[in-house]
């Protein structure tokens, strides 16, 4: 038997395995799905599908349509759209609530934030990122049109369909003209140039089904049996994801586990329930109160159990759904968390499609860990507190992860 301890989270957890052993090989080499979790500190949302809203009545709003009357008979000059108007008032509307997790979206934003948390979307396959210098620089995707023509890792985007990309931002605007229905003879041109070699190139790159990976896995070079496992955001795809990565560690032997959830963001709730079922069964995840109610987020038992010792890695990005999962597996003494104070996201948003393809966020729920802390505002404390590093060599975190899975006092 493997045990060790640390504080009053002491874990002591038996090294047995009772999920098969597997052959399979994967190796998920990307590591910029961290820069699409960044959209998403508000975080954790459930997956909802607005079918019927009760309508209010007119009446609460006559002041508004006095307003409109007014400007319709004595405003000077042109009015933007109703469209427009609408949404500056539907903005209006939640801010007043003084909720920042409670908020609108337009369609156009609203289906990339669809996309990001189904994992997958039309597209050419390409990640873009401003660097210091101001530089918009392209890191494509596996297997996707981007990489196929030869775009790789650190090339500059100059510009699309010959518009210069200075001319084209917010970088919503970029990300979109990228993205688009999967037929023929639809895509985008792109104008690059090499990091390597300054070369520059112009591809026309077609649209096809891109999979953006949630979790990422490898064996750590100085210790072959850790196994390290990031799960960048909570998507439709993470449980099946972190299912490829297990069976895929273990296969190849590995003792510990270092589970990094620093700089994830949120996402799906039942995903991070899922996720939390690969270590947990049968126990509280957290307690969800609404504003009538209050249920528990049970884990689930279908899930194969994974019991080999585990150390989480948290900082102050990780937020909502990492921190439920992060504060459920400290509160059962099943992981041991290591870094920094995380967020403080404790509450649940429902996003709700309307009618024009725009999106609202509203806030449903708030939730509390497995012993009933509160988070909002709070976070979670580490059990080890590692300090932020201005030297991008070394990986503090997972220096004291290592040091206390091998049974060795951190420094």
């Amino acid at each position: 038997m493997i045990q060790f301890e640390v504080n009053e989270h002491a874990s002591r957890i038996q090294h047995k395995l009772k999920i098969p052993n597997s052959t399979k090989s994967i190796l998920l080499g990307i590591s910029l799905g961290i820069l699409l979790a960044t959209a998403f500190i508000a975080g954790f949302v459930v997956k909802s599908a607005l079918s019927a809203v009760r309508a209010e009545e007119t009446e609460q709003y006559s002041i508004l349509q006095e307003v409109q009357v007014l400007l319709n008979t004595f405003y000077l000059r042109e009015q933007p759209q109703p469209v427009v108007r609408e949404y500056a008032a539907i903005r209006g509307m939640l801010s007043s609530l003084e909720d920042k997790y409670t908020f609108f979206i337009e369609p156009q934003v609203a289906q990339n934030e669809a996309d990001v948390l189904a994992g997958a979307y039309g597209g050419a396959g390409l990640l873009v990122h401003p660097d210091q210098s101001g530089n918009y620089v392209l890191f494509p995707y596996e297997n996707s049109p981007a990489i196929r023509a030869g775009i790789a890792n650190g090339d500059f985007l100059i510009s699309i369909n010959g518009d210069p990309v200075e001319q084209l931002l917010p970088l919503d605007n970029v990300n979109q003209l990228l993205r688009g229905e999967i037929k023929e003879g639809n895509g985008v041109e792109v104008m690059y140039q090499s990091r390597a070699s300054g070369q520059v190139n112009s591809v026309f790159l077609s649209f096809a089904v891109i999979e953006v990976p949630s979790v990422i896995w490898r064996l750590l070079e100085d210790y072959s049996d850790v196994g390290y496992i990031k799960i960048t955001l909570f998507t439709n795809r993470t449980p099946d994801e972190l299912a490829n990565a297990f069976s895929d560690l273990i296969g190849q032997g590995i003792r510990y586990i270092v589970l990094d959830l620093r700089d994830n963001s949120g996402g799906l709730l039942q995903e991070a329930i899922e996720v939390a079922s690969f270590f947990l069964h049968d126990v509280p995840i957290a307690y969800e109160r609404t504003s009538t109610s209050e249920r528990v987020l049970m884990a689930l038992s279908s899930s194969s159990m994974i019991d080999l010792p585990l150390v989480v890695l948290v900082n102050s990005g990780s937020a909502s759904a990492a921190e439920l999962v992060a504060a459920a597996l400290q509160d059962h003494q099943r992981a041991v968390l290591v870094g920094q104070i995380t967020y403080g996201k404790g509450s649940v948003q429902q996003i709700f499609r309307l009618s024009d393809g725009s999106s609202a966020h509203i806030t449903t729920a708030e939730w509390l860990t497995p012993l009933r802390h509160q988070i909002s505002e709070i976070g979670v404390l580490p059990d080890y507190e590692v300090a932020e590093e201005d030297n991008g060599s070394v990986d503090q975190y997972l220096n004291t992860a290592i040091s206390l899975l091998m049974l060795e006092e951190p420094e």
